[in-house]
Parts: structure tokens; sequence; C-alpha cells
């Protein structure tokens, strides 16, 4: 009896169960990733070379396949409605950052003003990638290495083709909000901003270059004589004009005069009046 290929080697593909109310992601065709952001992630699950599980990772991940899907610190836990009744439980891995190595991350971001205004406002600058490795970190997974990745499936593939749909539907989370990447590497949005508010708003002062205080913050106690000390001596009498001399330079000049010298004379003629 001659030897024959096994049955599920010919077998088609079996059409997975339809679901109503999944996931289903909006680009119907052409790159899922519309950032670049969440295209340099895609790139890991392209780098793999898993052929027509990715054609149909991104079907299944366009028919609403996938059925929920959560973000969590070092984790992305789905279900996806395969061909069996029951959903196969889909998880993908990323190692985590320790509160030290964040500290670090924090500290940087804040010492520059443009990286912090650009995460307040909720961008993800590209420079980020390459501050991570100043740092000796990566933010996104360089290779399949660094994911740990699990399926229920019966699939010997890895990544399967579940795997594969939840990559991308992801991939569109990444693209709403970037801040969903750092939360897989351990730190959520609102400790993020909140840690870069503080770092920002606490930064001391340097003693020899103390900052000018606005004249308009001034005003109120502009005229206020501060306190003083008695003195048997008669006190030496201020110039009328001395006021001047502590008012900011004004930006403007008239006809080539500064402005606190074209009153001067008014106030000496004050003081002598």
């Amino acid at each position: 009896m001659s030897e024959r290929t096994p049955w599920w080697r010919d077998a088609p593909p079996s059409r997975p169960r339809r679901v109503s109310g999944g996931i289903q992601i909006h680009t119907a065709r052409g790159s899922v990733a519309q950032t670049w952001w969440s295209a340099r992630f895609i790139e890991v699950l392209e780098s793999l070379g898993v052929g027509g599980r990715l054609a149909r990772g991104r079907t299944y991940a366009r028919a609403g396949q996938t059925l929920d899907l959560r973000v969590e610190p070092g984790a992305v836990v789905a279900r996806v409605q395969g061909t069996r009744p029951q959903p196969y439980r889909v998880r993908i891995g990323l190692r985590t950052y320790g509160k030290a190595e964040w500290t670090a991350v924090e500290q940087a971001l804040a010492d520059d003003a443009w990286y912090a205004a650009a995460l307040l406002a909720g961008r993800m600058p590209p420079e980020i990638e390459q501050l991570f490795a100043s740092l000796g970190l990566a933010l996104f997974p360089a290779s399949g290495h660094d994911l740990s990745m699990d399926c229920s499936c019966p699939d010997y593939a890895v990544p399967c083709k579940h795997l594969a749909a939840v990559f991308y539907v992801l991939a569109e989370r990444f693209d709403a909000d970037p801040f969903e990447i750092l939360a897989l590497r351990g730190r959520d949005r609102e400790t993020l901003l909140a840690n870069l508010r503080a770092r920002r708003g606490g930064t001391a002062q340097a003693p020899d270059a103390p900052q000018a205080t606005p004249l308009a913050d001034l005003l109120d106690t502009f005229f206020v004589a501060g306190p003083s000390e008695a003195s048997q001596l008669p006190p030496a009498p201020t110039p009328p004009d001395a006021l001047l001399d502590q008012v900011p330079a004004f930006p403007i000049e008239v006809r080539g005069h500064r402005v606190v010298d074209l009153l001067r004379p008014a106030y000496r003629a004050l003081g002598d009046g």
C-alpha cells in the first residue's frame, strides 16, 4: 500500500465562525499601519517570514474575528474566534522596564522641553526611539525573539493566523493611541504624563542664574516701601528718577532714544516741584 499525504495537508482551509460585535480594523486594503510607530511594530511581524499566515491574519482582523483585546504592562491578551466553537486565547508578551529604567527615561524626556510638549499633546516624536536607545533600552521589539507568543489553537506555527490578527488589531490601536506602546513597556499614559509634569515643574533654578520677574507681577507692590532698619543718620535723599532704574528695559525705542531716558526729565521736574 503506497504512502499517502496526510489528509490535513491537502484539506482546504476551513472558514472561521462568523462573529458579531468583534474588533474590526478599518483598512480594507493596503497597509494596516497609518503612523510611523505602528508601522515599526508591524515590521517585526513581517520580518518573521510566516507567509500566508499574515494574509489570513489580516483577513481575520478585517472580518472582526478578534472578540476582545486588552493591553497590560508586558502583555497583550485577546480572544480570537476561529473554526471551533470556543474562541482561541491569544497572548503576546513583551519585557517591561523597571522603576530605575523608567526614572532614567522620564528624566531624559523631561530634560528636553520638546519631548515633554509633544507627549503632553498626545504625539509620539520619532526621535523618542533614539532617546530610548541612548539609555540602552528599546522602545519597540527588534525581532520575534523579543516577543513571547502563545495561542490555544492547534496550529504548530508561531505566529499563527490568530496571533497575526491580534498584531494587526494592535497596530491600529497604536495608531489611535501611541501611549499603548509605552503601556506595554510598563508605563501607562496617566502615570507618565503626571511624572513628566512633576519633573518639569520641579526643576530647580541655578543660584547664579536667577529668573527675572515680569513687571506685571510686581505692580501690586512696586510702590510699597520695603522694611528698613532704624538709623542714627538721616536717610540720603532719593533722586526722583531713581524709580526708572528699576524698570526692566523696554524692547522698543522712540526715535533712537530709550523710553526711560525720555521719561527721566519729567520725573525730575515732578521731584523738584
